[in-house]
């Protein structure tokens, strides 16, 4: 019997011709993918985060599409090599293919190696910065330059900031039905629906609700963190460069939860810094009669659920008014 003739061998040589065209479109595939498209991926490069899960993402399209040309390239050799019309022989391996260790000890590693591998960058990614910007509590496991989520957060309407500082600039991110605002203690704690960020800047959002669960979500950001009533959710995230983002709600909170969304930009610090200044001498009057700043608010503060007209007892949350309470 020729080499040819022996099922062992010709079984063997397609195997590595199937081998030989993979390897090939694989690596074509990957190259093109990485150069090409990889740099345009979602989120984007805006911030640190988004830089990070961009990275998450293309290193699993470059694990998946060997895997997915494997499959092309089997089918495309099969139907190609033992259709009927070809009159080639039954693709069957039998007790050959059943009895190959090398083929199941290479099954076994190669799946495992993949496996462990993507559960080990999963791990270290979420207790690394590249999971800071999916809001974790107010107790994160990462925080910026080694600072606790405590200290970062301290921030309070009688500090300032400014790009030499370096310190980390807090925006207080207030959901309610059906928009966002947010709040900017380092600058006499002004609200206003316009989030504005400085660019090479630590980032602390702290994310709350007036009144039912809402989530924010800005995407080019690649910041996610749930917006719950009395509860405050830290998400961090550093700034790279300048560019415009959408912010979207992405819990379902009511009837207009669709059209909870918005725009944000990230400008150059001193375009910041003068929008900023000139936003809070504008809010002056308004910011002096605030409540005091808090971290979290209670529906109560705003007249929902009938707090305005509490009967007895004094609760001062603006120096304006008394909500319902004898002077």
């Amino acid at each position: 019997m020729t080499t040819s003739e022996n099922p062992v061998n010709g079984e063997t040589r397609h195997l590595r011709r199937m081998t030989n065209i993979w390897l090939v479109i694989s690596v074509v595939a990957d190259l093109l993918f990485w150069f090409l498209v990889g740099p345009h991926m979602a989120p984007g490069r805006l911030t640190s985060t988004a830089k990070a899960n961009q990275l998450d993402i293309n290193l699993l399209v470059i694990i998946a599409l060997p895997v997915m040309i494997a499959v092309w390239v089997f089918m495309g050799y099969s139907i190609r090599t033992w259709s009927d019309k070809r009159g080639g022989p039954e693709p069957v391996g039998g007790e050959v293919a059943r009895g190959n260790k090398k083929v199941q000890v290479a099954w076994i590693v190669i799946t495992s190696v993949i496996v462990l591998f993507l559960a080990g960058f999963g791990t270290v990614a979420l207790i690394s910065d590249h999971g800071s910007g999916g809001g974790e509590g107010p107790n994160p496991i990462w925080a910026p330059n080694g600072a606790t989520a405590a200290e970062t957060a301290a921030l309070t309407t009688g500090d300032s900031w400014s790009p030499s500082s370096g310190k980390v600039l807090v925006v207080q991110v207030i959901a309610q039905q059906w928009k966002f605002t947010y709040r900017y203690p380092a600058f006499g704690g002004f609200e206003t629906t316009q989030l504005i960020l400085p660019t090479d800047t630590t980032i602390a959002f702290n994310v709350t609700s007036l009144d039912v669960i809402h989530s924010f979500w800005a995407y080019q950001l690649s910041v996610k963190a749930d917006a719950n009533p009395q509860a405050n959710n830290v998400a961090f995230t550093d700034t790279t460069t300048s560019g415009s983002f959408v912010v979207r709600c992405s819990e379902l909170c009511g009837l207009w939860h669709g059209a909870m969304f918005d725009y944000g930009k990230v400008v150059s610090q001193s375009a910041f810094m003068t929008w900023a200044t000139n936003a809070e001498a504008a809010n002056a009057t308004n910011t002096k009669d605030l409540a005091p700043f808090a971290w979290t608010y209670v529906p109560d503060a705003n007249g929902s659920a009938g707090g305005y007209y509490i009967d007895g007892g004094v609760t001062p949350y603006s120096k304006a008014e008394l909500y319902g309470a004898k002077p």
